[in-house]
């Protein structure tokens, strides 16, 4: 471990995945009732969806995908930065044809706050394609311009079908699932529900990993006020626990097959770091990784806290070396 010190269209019919269709159980938790889907304040505000060149993201196409009945997700597809001349003017079938083209491709997923469109999810997407990846950033069922409820399994499902879907396009490209915040346990869920359908991830980045909601809960800004009641635990945190909301990236680890890689700010104040050390533990000790398993602490110093690690000059270097030993 190593630490940081320095400076709508419905295109889902047409995808022809050869990934079989992953079911995964349905919950009954009520989304309004809780702070984690914390949804419907859109940031930035008045921001179209269905535009993301109005973001300076003009290497971006706008696209929608239905996981199930009833549901339909916003997909963002950026292109390698040094595609962006070939993109100009280009339709969908142009982009879904580059996603073969031998890029490595990352899906995006996304904290439980705001959209797609949030500055620092827009810096990465940046990031990522100066690198010369894909990436494709989606706003899960009931966030954004995406239509659904939101529920554990839902958001599962959601990010299921997108890797099909990417997976059906890709050819030999590596394929990579990056979770921020919320988005590392459904990233994890992911990929444990996809190895047990013998699919393994090429590559797995956790940025601002909890061990699982139950305590994340008990550390969230939006709780602390709660902290001083008599009976918290049980009727917050335990709440979450017996309607199936529980993201449990501490016993996911202990399953996942693919090569992960950790980022976490030492000053971060919506999950604490020890979190993110205790899953390096975990996933250290998972015989099937072995020294697959790597992890990146940000010195407090730098003030990126919970969302600003896009911001740090060497993280392309750092991405692009574990994107190197995944073909190794």
């Amino acid at each position: 471990m190593r630490k940081r010190t320095s400076d709508r269209d419905d295109v889902s019919k047409s995808s022809g995945s050869k990934v079989q269709p992953v079911e995964v159980a349905s919950s009954s938790v009520k989304p309004s009732s809780c702070w984690l889907w914390f949804k419907r304040v859109r940031v930035p505000f008045l921001t179209d969806l269905s535009q993301p060149a109005d973001l300076s993201l003009n290497h971006t196409v706008n696209l929608y995908l239905s996981p199930e009945e009833g549901v339909s997700l916003g997909v963002w597809h950026t292109v390698p930065e040094n595609q962006w001349k070939q993109a100009q003017g280009k339709d969908l079938d142009w982009y879904h044809s580059s996603l073969g083209g031998g890029s490595p491709i990352v899906i995006y997923l996304h904290g439980n706050g705001g959209t797609r469109a949030a500055s620092h999810r827009v810096g990465l997407a940046n990031v990522l394609s100066a690198v010369g990846y894909h990436v494709l950033a989606l706003d899960y069922r009931g966030f954004g311009d995406s239509s659904g409820k939101p529920t554990e399994a839902g958001l599962t499902t959601d990010v299921l079908h997108l890797y099909q879907w990417v997976k059906a396009h890709s050819g030999s490209s590596l394929v990579l699932i990056w979770g921020h915040s919320l988005g590392t346990g459904v990233a994890t869920n992911t990929a444990v529900k996809l190895m047990e359908h013998g699919v393994v991830v090429d590559g797995v980045i956790l940025e601002g990993v909890f061990t699982n909601i139950r305590q994340q809960g008990a550390h969230h800004p939006f709780t602390w006020f709660y902290w001083r009641f008599p009976g918290f635990d049980y009727f917050f945190l335990d709440t979450l626990s017996k309607n199936n909301v529980i993201f449990p990236n501490d016993e996911n680890l202990k399953r996942i097959l693919s090569p992960l890689l950790i980022l976490h700010a030492e000053d971060d104040h919506i999950v604490p770091i020890h979190m993110a050390e205790q899953l390096y533990q975990i996933a250290q000790s998972n015989q099937n990784l072995k020294n697959q398993v790597k992890m990146v602490p940000f010195s407090g110093s730098l003030g990126y806290k919970h969302n600003g690690l896009y911001k740090d000059l060497h993280l392309p270097d750092i991405i692009r070396e574990f994107v190197l030993s995944l073909h190794q």
